[in-house]
């Protein structure tokens, strides 16, 4: 059939890339914060809410270069999760494991009805420079100035955040502290500090995340973090939640899978992509419980 041609087919695994690209941001968050102190934060989701607020505001005030609003976006990004981990997880650290879970939904449902009390729920347009819609193409395959930016920028986030937890001081205090935090401690580390920057990093990746998804689909609203915070964190699970390098392939796992399910199946089919997505979830961790790139923890008797 035309629809299946290797241009289209081609073409929609392009698009899958750059739909990888934001839910990898996103999951990296969560893997962070769950390597290190064992917490799902779900509220994570609604900072991509206020990243792509933050980033319609300074765009259309600035009409600056894309990389400042970028670079503010991170910076905002990066004060709120110091904010939400000192007022809200730092005072509940000691307590059972659901505490944290049922705050991060608490968070998460402050964000959004503040952002429905302030914003309207209705729907805002995010409209970009106009050269960033601009289309290039590489052979059969098309694609707008914008989205080889947010391919080359999460890959470039991605490289650096690697370089940056292996190489640096922080970076290797991060990752004793994600093998036992315990005894990190005893070794001098300042955990408080590590946890404090671990939410801060996933944090403005997150609200980064949100400037891509908001000029990649032209629309942001106050409730419009949820569902690619859900994405994100199945993507961390498909690639091991542990690992920061697992956060990122099952980011592009998913972007792939989500995009081939809608174009290449019939278009009657579209509607149900959420449910392809949650059943490759159930598939993979029935193969492979602890992600593509998780390792089996060993039970000490």
């Amino acid at each position: 059939m035309s629809f299946l041609s290797i241009g289209y087919i081609l073409q929609q695994v392009a698009n899958g890339f750059i739909l990888g690209s934001i839910y990898s941001l996103v999951a990296i968050g969560f893997s962070m914060i769950f390597s290190i102190i064992g917490l799902i934060n779900f509220s994570h989701g609604d900072i991509l809410m206020l990243g792509a607020f933050s980033a319609l505001a300074f765009i259309t005030a600035l009409h600056g270069p894309i990389w400042v609003v970028f670079g503010m976006v991170g910076v905002v990004g990066f004060l709120i999760g110091i904010a939400i981990e000192r007022v809200a997880f730092r005072p509940i650290r000691s307590a059972p494991q659901v505490t944290g879970f049922i705050t991060s939904l608490a968070i998460s449902s402050l964000i959004e009805n503040f952002g429905i009390l302030v914003l309207t729920a209705q729907p805002r347009s995010f409209n970009i420079p106009d050269y960033l819609n601009g289309l290039l193409n590489v052979g059969a395959v098309s694609f707008r100035v914008i989205d080889a930016i947010i391919v080359a920028l999460s890959t470039t986030i991605v490289i650096s955040l690697y370089m940056y937890t292996k190489y640096t001081r922080m970076g290797m205090a991060m990752r004793a502290t994600a093998q036992n935090i315990d005894a990190s401690r005893l070794m001098g580390i300042n955990v408080n500090r590590v946890i404090m920057i671990a939410f801060a990093i996933g944090s403005s990746l997150a609200a980064i995340a949100g400037l891509m998804w908001g000029a990649k689909f032209g629309q942001i609203s106050p409730l419009m973090g949820f569902l690619p915070g859900l994405k994100a964190f199945v993507a961390a699970v498909i690639g091991g939640i542990r690992d920061i390098r697992g956060a990122v392939l099952g980011g592009y796992v998913l972007g792939f899978s989500e995009v081939l399910f809608v174009g290449l199946l019939p278009p009657d089919m579209s509607g149900y992509r959420d449910a392809f997505v949650f059943t490759l979830l159930i598939v993979i961790l029935l193969i492979k419980p602890e992600g593509m790139l998780g390792r089996e923890e060993e039970v000490i008797k």
